[in-house]
């Protein structure tokens, strides 16, 4: 497959292209961009995306390719899939302007991104790595802190997005210009299908070589696989991120206090409440396993503390919205439920999270078993794993 419009691969496309898009003023003191330094720091599967400093500044240039980027041609995507990430972060700067990147311009014909540049922030999956390699001193994260911010986002889009926010008509207006069905469909397989088949893309550590054998003709997670599957399909209920991971929040301390940023939601869609805050609980819950696999229990219950941050600041901010519909209590398990299909995918499926890959052999398989059977508890039952 072939791009039919330009791709940006170097440097001097980049320069190019924000000089074409008259934004090269804010980041050169030259009309060429002759002091202008381009980095490409794609870290996602999906886009590519470079830095682009001069001495007036520096921007962040993202676009979409018409393919997942990670894979090349080979696997073909709609690069209109940015084009729900320019919508999402519109709506959002009108709800949490603070948690999410200033967006500088949107370019639908080359399907660009040019945003702030958050390079003085850590992507937090790369934190919690490096906290767990390198010990807790490492990085200086606020769990609270990060949980509570993470928590109000989720609620101020979705308490905002609803249909007795909007109404009816706006409602169901947004359904249809928010649909995402390219990569609601690659959630569909990679989270929601293929970890519970054989299946190529699955992948595992052999300590889950009988869990594995075992899920594939596990009747009981087939069918409550098979409801939460039912329900990412047809249950509209407001504008979710829809991959909202420890991959998708950047963290740091630029000027002393804390900030966090939620970024990339293009995979955003009118879609169940609960999925983003199980998909942030589950990366949290297998970066506790993570920490506690190389003996650090006070890092594990303090990340462990950022899911109840999280839950807390989303019940604060919903409960004043006055949203009834869905309840707190159908959140909460919709939320748990998603939190298990995003941890087995994470054990057994396609994409799994450094937290765990990076650990020592020795403690790699109890870990792997560790985040298994929670995934399948919180599959099955729509709730936090018991308190120990």
């Amino acid at each position: 497959m072939s791009a039919d419009y330009e791709l940006l691969v170097g440097r001097d496309d980049v320069v190019g292209y924000l000089a074409g898009a008259g934004l090269l003023g804010r980041v050169s003191a030259t009309p060429t961009g002759s002091d202008v330094r381009v980095d490409e720091v794609t870290a996602g599967n999906m886009n590519r995306v470079f830095i682009a400093r001069g001495p007036l500044g520096s921007l962040a240039v993202k676009q979409a390719p018409p393919w997942v980027q990670v894979v090349g041609p080979d696997w073909p995507v709609d690069p209109g899939r940015i084009a729900s990430e320019a919508r999402t972060y519109e709506r959002l700067a009108e709800q949490v302007p603070e948690s999410i990147p200033t967006i500088v311009a949107f370019d639908p014909e080359r399907y660009v991104l040019v945003m702030e540049d958050l390079s003085a922030l850590d992507v937090l999956r790369d934190a919690l790595v490096r906290q767990v390699v390198s010990g807790p001193d490492a990085v200086d994260i606020d769990y609270a802190g990060l949980g509570e911010v993470v928590g109000r986002f989720v609620a101020e889009l979705a308490a905002s997005t609803t249909t007795s926010a909007l109404g009816p008509a706006a409602h169901a207006e947004l359904v249809e210009t928010a649909a995402n069905p390219e990569l609601c469909r690659m959630t569909l397989d990679v989270v929601l299908d293929e970890p519970y088949r054989r299946h190529e893309h699955n992948h595992w550590h052999p300590a889950l070589d009988e869990r594995v054998a075992a899920l594939y003709d596990d009747e009981r997670m087939r069918a409550a696989v098979a409801s939460i599957r039912h329900d990412f399909e047809t249950r509209h209920e407001a504008l979710i991120h829809g991959d909202l991971h420890t991959g998708s929040v950047m963290i740091g301390r630029p000027s002393g206090a804390q900030r966090v940023v939620v970024f990339d939601p293009e995979f955003s869609f009118v879609g169940p409440i609960g999925m983003d805050l199980g998909l942030f609980w589950a990366n949290l819950e297998l970066a506790a396993i993570a920490a506690d696999a190389v003996g650090q229990p006070a890092l594990a219950a303090a990340r462990r503390s950022a899911i109840d941050a999280s839950w807390d600041a989303f019940a604060e901010v919903w409960d004043a919205a006055g949203a009834s519909s869905p309840s707190l209590a159908a959140i909460s398990r919709d939320a748990w439920r998603f939190a298990g299909v995003e941890g087995m995918r994470r054990a057994v499926g396609f994409s799994h999270a450094a937290d765990i890959e990076s650990l020592p052999g020795g403690v790699l398989g109890e870990a792997s078993i560790r985040l298994f059977d929670a995934a399948r508890h919180h599959v099955l039952t729509g709730e936090a794993l018991p308190a120990s």
